[in-house]
């Protein structure tokens, strides 16, 4: 929550004191510094005056004097350097196995897992179908299979859904395979180092990396391909949605039937247990692994211009005050795990990279769904897409990538923008009523039609259908829609899924 919101200020310095506690004691000191990390650089979010938080520290801060671009036909250290050691890791071993000198950095250690990862079928098969595990090793990384997934709305329905996020997945041993791949192939690992600034020339970018630690010089390296992977920490992750979590591995919850216990065999999708409050519209996420263990999230969709330095530790005030309004237990923190989720509506300008030598990955680049934000799937779907397009762009840096935007991505940018500006005071309950009606209408509507739209599979036409639907329900929808997006965004938004629906003609 923001500071002094919901009590006296004295009474919310407090909470926000025992989150880090509860954070630092089941993370550790390492943990915790990230979570600041991610905090403080929200002050380089797009429209945010660098100046609105003087303590923050971005990668992107530039220290000393600028660098100088290599000339051309310079010799590079590298191939590909990767700045940003999280999932993007992945693509390290891939770009090495094609017979690149490839380097990762990160300022903390590579492939340390600060996120959960749940995925459909088709994202577990794509682990192995890169070529990067075997069938048996993906096996193996799988913790939890679901039954089903829900859909939950305060004062609404329950709407259940097969086959999306039905797998839990084993994030720490996943990164802690691929970094072992990577090294195996000689790929360079520079835990602790923070890219600080780069330079582009005709044939390599320049790159001042340093150690992550106060007074720090940076050293020089160089690469014929910088792939910015820093996710929302990139000074290019200019996305206009952003999706701030908070939660981690839970233990206590309580089992068995019943909406504030845990099924093992059931993964929550999205739910709500209140209206719009201090401005926002919060959801829960549950997705139990391993026996007893269950990964919680809260998190809210915000303009990229409305999430200031310290939201992640505000949320984890809140998470921990109420998360017994969502499960019953005696529960107890084992890993926490947080983000800052950049999405883009499709309604203004995708992230762009600076340069030709520079490539978005990720978060960064925030290709993934804006409503359902499962950059998770989205990645490991095209692994071996971006990785063939980055292999590609080491010899040519204008070829275009192989990766499309799925066609759904043209509607559902809106309704998150749409869900980032809830209405408050007397008209709080509408945000959640809305939500009831579009998945009372997505479930009526059959579970494949249902679940496509989660997985990001929907077709233009069940969009537009589903649209009309929950209009044809919900006549408010169109006060609503026209409150809280500007006129022009309206009419991209149009635009967007009429050129979606002739191209699927």
């Amino acid at each position: 929550m923001r500071a002094g919101a919901g009590g006296a200020p004295g009474i919310a310095a407090r909470e926000l004191d025992a989150a880090r506690a509860r954070v630092r004691e089941a993370g550790g000191e390492a943990l915790l510094a990230r979570l600041e990390h991610l905090d403080a650089a929200r002050c380089a979010a797009p429209g945010r005056a660098r100046d609105h938080a003087p303590d923050c520290a971005p990668d992107c801060a530039r220290p000393g004097p600028a660098l100088r671009a290599p000339d051309r036909g310079a010799a590079a250290d590298y191939d590909v350097v990767i700045a940003g050691g999280g999932l993007s890791l992945l693509l390290a071993p891939l770009l090495a196995a094609a017979g690149l000198r490839v380097a990762v950095l990160d300022r903390a250690r590579i492939g340390a897992a600060h996120r959960e990862w749940n995925a459909g079928t088709a994202e577990v098969a794509a682990l192995s179908a890169s070529g990067l595990f075997s069938p048996a090793e993906v096996e193996r990384l799988v913790l939890a299979r679901y039954a089903e997934g829900l859909c939950r709305w305060y004062g609404g329905g329950t709407y259940p859904v097969r086959g999306v996020l039905d797998h839990a997945i084993d994030a720490a041993g996943l990164l802690a395979a691929a970094r072992a791949r990577a090294e195996a192939l000689g790929v360079a690992l520079l835990d602790g180092h923070a890219l600080v600034e780069h330079a582009e020339g005709p044939d390599a970018v320049a790159l001042a990396v340093a150690e992550a630690r106060a007074g720090a010089a940076p050293r020089g390296l160089s690469a014929r391909l910088l792939v910015d992977a820093r996710g929302a920490a990139s000074p290019y992750a200019t996305a206009d949605l952003v999706c701030p979590t908070v939660g981690g591995v839970l233990t206590g919850l309580a089992e068995g039937d019943g909406e504030r216990r845990i099924r093992p065999d059931v993964g929550e999708i999205l739910a709500t247990t209140e209206n719009v409050e201090e401005g926002r519209q919060h959801l829960w996420e549950a997705f139990p692994g391993r026996p007893g263990e269950t990964t919680v999230y809260l998190f809210y969709y915000a303009r990229a211009q409305d999430v200031g330095p310290g939201a992640l530790l505000s949320l984890y005030g809140r998470f921990f005050r109420l998360l017994s309004r969502y499960k019953e237990g005696d529960a107890r923190l084992v890993r926490p795990t947080f983000g800052f989720i950049p999405g883009w509506s499709r309604l203004s300008a995708a992230p762009r990279a600076p340069g030709r030598r520079v490539r978005l990955v990720g978060d960064a680049a925030a290709r993934h769904s804006p409503l359902t934000f499962c950059g998770f799937g989205a990645n490991v779907r095209e692994l071996a897409t971006t990785a063939a397009d980055l292999a590609r762009a080491v010899e040519d840096p204008g070829a275009p990538s192989a990766a499309r935007d799925a066609p759904v991505h043209a509607g559902t940018g809106a309704l998150a923008a749409l869900m980032a500006r809830p209405a408050g005071g007397a008209r709080a309950g509408e945000m959640n009523a809305l939500l009831n009606t579009a998945f009372a209408v997505l479930h009526a509507m059959g579970n494949d039609v249902y679940a496509a739209l989660l997985r990001d599979e929907m077709q233009p036409a069940d969009f537009v259908r589903f649209l009309r639907e929950t209009a044809a329900r919900r006549p408010e929808v169109y006060r609503e829609v026209v409150g809280a997006l500007p006129l022009r965004a309206v009419a991209r938004w149009g635009a967007g899924l009429a050129r979606e629906l002739y191209r699927a003609r």
